[in-house]
């Protein structure tokens, strides 16, 4: 391949793999990058390829910083566009989420305290990243942190090459004002840094859901969870995570922030970012009658979501047209999981199925059996200490599954003096509309005595038969119950005729 011999790979992604080489000529080991998805492309569709990633080049060049990959040449070979760039030793930090599971807050401030570094030069240059996410946050084994892949790269004064309608980046990461179609600016990198740093000490991106569309409603409609593992780097992920750009802290804020966090302090600065936390008293007033079944179910939402959704759909329609030739554009494929170390769709060692007599399908972790109570059925493997349930209501009482969980708060556990609401909200659930709500209380006598968590996801089916997900464990082993029941979400089947 003319100056440089490939030595091996290096990894790869959805629009193209890394290589080990060395220049021939100035005798270096360097990394190179094959755009694999030219070899799909029209002849046009490579010239647009080639043009970015000339851009990727001149957007690098523009930034003089030592936390950004430098690179070194572009060239084409084989009818595809290569990029020649400075070797990191090392590994990204989405494989330090994988490899390790979670990043503990003060080294996340670090690397994000670089990684703002990085942003800052490139912001002073003129040239927005637009997709920042742990795949392109480099971590060097001699300690630096340095940012990469400026392939969609904004430069201020240069003439656009994105098509009318196309996303760019990846969704988990991308802004809610990059979503609704405004122009991005400084802030939306700093939006991806606050989900890259959530992703970081979580374990899991923030907003990633079950599909491209629900994915991309959860970013401009819902807030994310709160983090148990961000300690005092939760406050700055918040304020980096408003909605609104406006709302979200300046460059050389965050970066007092996060050196604060870094030497182990608490940033009170960020505290004057985070909204106050209520709940609505048009919430309440909005339940209709009282429900049935113990904590778990959910619901379609209001129509300024359903009208929303619509919007939404012919955003993301617009942006798969051009998907084909689009470089770096809707990163969502199927992809290991950074919190349970599966790769998604895989069967974890000792689960398995069960094709329930109620008509779901779902797996189970070893030893649970079922049971049931009332018209509830039950899974557990310690009599209910551990427990999952499945509630099904063919005809629900309420508008929504929204509605109906703000309903069981109100009338049921909200009334226990131990009860704390740790989130309760409206999403979506496998397209459908729903809602989560996840709690701690005290449980006072029985095999259940002691400080207890729940989660519970409720979601309605096209035929109106509402389900609610619901597990419950003990407070001191909440990790491990949090993973499983993400384990069962992605498993679960609401019916055998929706087995493949």
């Amino acid at each position: 391949m003319g100056r440089y011999r490939i030595e091996g790979s290096l990894g790869h992604g959805g629009m193209g793999k890394v290589w080990r080489a060395h220049d021939e000529v100035l005798h270096r080991v360097v990394a190179v990058k094959e755009l694999t998805a030219a070899r799909y492309a029209s002849e046009s569709e490579r010239a647009v390829l080639l043009a970015r990633t000339q851009k990727e080049a001149r957007a690098a060049a523009r930034i003089n910083h030592s936390a950004v990959v430098t690179v070194h040449d572009v060239f084409e070979h084989d009818e595809r566009p290569w990029i020649v760039m400075e070797l990191v030793e090392g590994r990204s930090l989405a494989d330090a989420i994988r490899e390790e599971r979670r990043v503990a807050p003060a080294e996340a401030a670090r690397i994000g305290l670089w990684v703002l570094r990085a942003l800052s030069a490139a912001h002073r240059a003129g040239v927005l990243h637009r997709d920042v996410k742990p795949a392109n946050v480099l971590l060097a084994r001699d300690g630096r942190v340095l940012i990469t892949d400026f392939g969609i790269a904004a430069i201020e004064g240069d003439a656009t090459i994105t098509r009318t309608g196309e996303l760019v980046g990846s969704l988990d990461y991308l802004a809610p004002e990059r979503v609704r179609g405004d122009a991005p600016g400084p802030a939306s990198d700093l939006w991806a840094l606050g989900a890259t740093l959530y992703a970081a000490v979580d374990g899991e991106s923030p907003f990633r859901r079950t599909s491209p569309l629900s994915t991309m409603q959860a970013v401009v409609e819902e807030e994310p969870r709160d983090s148990p593992y961000a300690g005092p780097l939760g406050p700055v992920i918040t304020a980096l995570l408003r909605k609104d750009p406006q709302l979200r802290p300046s460059v050389e804020d965050v970066g007092q922030m996060l050196a604060e966090v870094s030497e182990g302090r608490s940033p009170q600065s960020a505290q004057a970012y985070v909204p106050t936390r209520r709940v609505a008293a048009d919430e309440l007033d909005a339940v209709q009658a009282p429900g049935h079944h113990a904590p778990g179910h959910h619901a379609p939402a209001p129509p300024r979501r359903r009208r929303f959704r619509a919007v939404i759909g012919l955003t993301l329609a617009a942006a798969l047209v051009g998907a084909a030739a689009a470089y770096g554009v809707l990163t969502y494929v199927e992809r290991r999981d950074t919190d349970t170390g599966q790769t998604v769709g895989t069967t974890p060692k000792g689960w398995k199925r069960v094709k329930d007599a109620a008509g779901f399908s779902i797996l189970v972790p070893p030893g649970w059996k079922r049971q049931t109570e009332g018209d509830q059925i039950d899974y557990t493997p310690d009599d209910g200490r551990h427990l999952l349930r499945i509630a099904i209501d063919e005809e629900p009482d309420f508008e929504n599954a929204y509605q109906h969980v703000v309903d069981m708060e109100k009338q049921g556990m909200g009334r226990l003096p131990t009860y704390d609401r740790v989130k309760l909200r409206s999403n979506f659930f496998r397209d459908r509309e729903g809602a989560v709500w996840e709690f701690t209380w005290t449980e006072t006598k029985g095999v259940t005595k002691g400080k207890r968590r729940a989660i519970d996801q409720l979601y309605t089916t096209a035929d109106g038969t509402e389900y609610a997900i619901y597990m419950s464990g003990p407070a001191g082993d909440w990790e491990k119950t949090r993973e499983q029941f993400d384990q069962v979400l992605r498993s679960w089947r609401p019916s055998e005729s929706t087995e493949p």
